[in-house]
């Protein structure tokens, strides 16, 4: 299925731009692997002109560096992301029904119920594929965004 009006793709962080596991440092501070190609497709969507936010649950200065690096907005430590995505439509003019949102576990199932298309990566648990009209074949952190390039023209 392609997407063909996109005006926004929202990202959760942990389990589609990671795979969902933390290295946690003897110091308390916390590492992920993410994938190169995902930072690849980002900049093909920018130039695309299509908007892309994190919209994560967690606050974590690992989700602000990445985005940082991404050229993105984070918004974290939501804990209504339903909510906060209808107030950054709202406030950016931009139609939740032209929304692409990208989750993978039970605190994306409410806003996935709301975006326009909702999608998933493999591995996302069974209640959110059961809402997602795309369910991608890489699992998070495998290059989620970079596969999702192929059905956002």
């Amino acid at each position: 299925m392609l997407v063909r009006k996109t005006e926004l793709i929202v990202y959760d962080f942990d389990g589609v731009m990671t795979d969902n596991k933390v290295i946690f440092m003897e110091d308390g501070s916390e590492g992920v692997a993410v994938n190169r190609s995902d930072g690849l497709a980002v900049d093909i969507f920018k130039k695309r002109g299509i908007s892309q936010v994190i919209l994560s649950t967690e606050k974590n200065k690992v989700v602000t560096a990445r985005a940082r690096k991404l050229g993105i907005p984070a918004l974290q430590g939501i804990s209504d992301k339903s909510s906060s995505l209808k107030k950054y439509c709202r406030q950016n003019k931009i139609n939740v029904k032209n929304v692409v949102y990208v989750g993978n576990d039970l605190n994306d199932l409410e806003v996935m119920k709301i975006a326009g298309c909702p999608v998933c990566p493999s591995d996302a648990c069974r209640q959110v594929k059961a809402v997602a009209r795309i369910i991608l074949d890489t699992a998070g952190g495998d290059g989620v965004v970079r596969e999702l390039l192929e059905h956002i023209k």
